[in-house]
């Protein structure tokens, strides 16, 4: 028939569950024979399902294709993060911008990398810093909130708790805010050879409303 028995993919945490939700909806009104599965990973986790075979589309993540040929690439867009921590933590009362020796005094919230190979990336930690891992960007987030540590949050998903008072953005000395450049990925197939259900997937992702859903919008958090 041409439709794959299952097509599986693998969601970065920083992707917005919401919007895969609704493509996948949107998927299972064609009523195709194909089954869906999705992946909750992180960081180079979310590559590493890709390129393993465990996953026939990746969303979200920084990609190295350099060292592996048949993969395909594109960008979803920047993402911002700002640095953001409860209005009761300490770093909320701090003068600005925050220096490093400042944060370097205040656990950080890390998202642990779901690779399975050896330690996996770590961003945005201070030597010496003590380390509460978190499994999602929505567990992290609700870390924030609960004054548990501080650390950088995807813009879209922080903004709401800063307008309504529940988290504070804090200047930080030469990283105000940083940008990250997500991507998502596939093997790339024979000419005539991709399934229909990849090519629905990859025509939905030729959009950019939907690339910019995937990451802008404010009901993220992972799987």
């Amino acid at each position: 028939t041409g439709w794959e028995p299952q097509l599986t993919i693998a969601v970065d945490s920083l992707i917005s569950r919401k919007v895969v939700f609704e493509l996948c909806e949107a998927f299972f009104e064609l009523k195709a024979p194909t089954r869906l599965r999705l992946r909750g990973e992180t960081l180079s986790g979310t590559w590493e399902a890709l390129t393993g075979g465990k996953a026939d589309i990746a969303l979200g993540g920084v990609f190295d294709t350099a060292s592996v040929a048949g993969i395909q690439v594109k960008t979803l867009g920047d993402m911002p993060f700002v640095f953001a921590v409860a209005p009761r933590h300490p770093l909320a009362r701090e003068p600005e911008p925050l220096g490093d020796e400042v944060i370097a005094r205040h656990r950080v919230v890390a998202v642990a990398d779901s690779t399975l190979r050896g330690g996996g990336l770590t961003v945005g930690l201070l030597a010496g810093q003590d380390v509460f891992t978190v499994p999602t960007m929505q567990a992290k987030l609700d870390a924030h909130l609960r004054g548990l540590g501080c650390g950088f949050l995807p813009l879209h998903l922080a903004q709401p708790f800063i307008e309504a008072g529940k988290l504070v953005a804090k200047t930080v000395q030469q990283r105000a805010l940083r940008v990250t450049r997500t991507s998502y990925a596939w093997r790339g197939q024979p000419r005539g050879a991709q399934g229909h259900a990849l090519a629905w997937w990859l025509q939905k992702l030729d959009s950019p409303r939907t690339r910019r859903a995937l990451i802008e919008d404010q009901a993220g958090g992972g799987f």
